[in-house]
């Protein structure tokens, strides 16, 4: 016990403003299952022995999904002490694993069927659950707050104000973390700066505003024919890997920082030769980019699933041994975003 306090004092102590290239997984368990579910039964958090063997690979990161229902059953009320003291122990573990972790909001712009900036579900209430939870954690430098996973029917311009009200009240709070923002469209790169029925990522999403300028934008971008990761095949792997040079060109035009937050590749050789372009591009380019952290890490993950990162009796699956090996010769510790060097 007297190592894990130690452990833990020496993780508070951290500058507020240190960034380590984020590089791993994310890992799922707590965004499964039907509402509201039962924990370890219909969801599930990740335990610390998986967090452990993230860290021991040489990971510097990890994304943790999880539902806005069961942590606020009822909007603009207090967080279920259950739920968050379940989802703080997963971020404690990482952090001993020396671990950054990335809690994010896996609702995709919902809650319940009521869709964020309707006037059921009003941008108020995604402030309340991140005001909270900004209280709650606003001593943990380490962690990042990501504000959305994948909205994908909200109109651009109106997505960006939702974000700003969070962000406004995370920094109300005190709370000085690394932000996640997102576009809607899944926030996916290949359509970023595209005029689509729901507006413009690439024009809209300027409007972000943060007065700590401490965030970054969250790109999800996978390799199938409509790029949806629903396929093992990679047909759209060049479409792919142009969106993230075009989506560097658009940070570094525009100044800001942006992150891959979910990519992934089956065992199809010509899929894997695209999982390490997509990584080596994206760390190609540290001014613009934090890093990384592929789909999917977790023990509830079906064994046949076509993007199952956990291990086989065999040994580590190919695209962790790929990420791995990238990770070997990389420079993990290195500055990113606007602290790296021109």
């Amino acid at each position: 016990m007297r190592s894990v306090l130690f452990a833990l004092a020496a993780l508070f102590a951290l500058p507020a403003q240190a960034e380590t290239c984020l590089r791993g997984v994310n890992l799922s368990g707590a965004e499964f299952g039907g509402l509201p579910g039962r924990p370890d039964h219909d969801y599930t958090y990740p335990g610390e022995a998986a967090l452990k063997r993230l860290g021991q690979l040489g990971m510097t990161s990890v994304r943790l999904p999880f539902r806005w229902e069961r942590l606020q059953p009822a909007l603009n009320e207090p967080l279920d002490l259950m739920e968050l003291a379940r989802l703080t122990d997963t971020v404690t573990w990482a952090e001993i694993a020396g671990l950054t972790p990335i809690i994010d909001l896996h609702n995709f712009g919902y809650y319940q069927k009521m869709q964020l900036g309707s006037e059921s579900l009003p941008a108020s209430a995604l402030a309340d659950v991140w005001a909270r939870l900004a209280r709650h954690f606003r001593d943990r430098p380490k962690l990042v707050f990501s504000i959305m996973n994948e909205p994908y029917d909200i109109n651009s311009a109106a997505w960006a104000q939702i974000q700003n009200a969070a962000i406004a009240a995370i920094r109300k709070e005190g709370a000085n973390q690394l932000l996640l923002v997102t576009g809607t469209a899944y926030g996916g790169a290949h359509s970023w700066t595209a005029d689509l029925p729901i507006g413009n990522n690439g024009r809209d999403l300027l409007d972000v505003k943060d007065p700590r300028d401490r965030y970054a934008y969250d790109f999800h971008q996978y390799l199938d024919a409509d790029y949806s990761g629903r396929s093992a095949e990679c047909s759209a792997a060049a479409g792919a890997l142009k969106a993230i040079g075009d989506v560097t060109a658009w940070l570094k035009t525009h100044d800001r920082r942006g992150f891959l937050g979910e990519f992934a590749a089956s065992t199809r050789p010509e899929c894997l030769t695209a999982l390490r372009q997509i990584v080596t591009a994206v760390d190609a380019s540290p001014r613009q980019w934090l890093g990384w952290t592929a789909w999917g890490a977790g023990a509830w993950w079906p064994q046949d699933y076509v993007f199952n990162l956990e291990p086989t009796p065999g040994g580590e699956r190919p695209q962790v041994k790929l990420l791995l090996a990238h990770l070997k010769t990389s420079k993990k510790t290195a500055a990113c975003g606007k602290d790296a060097k021109p």
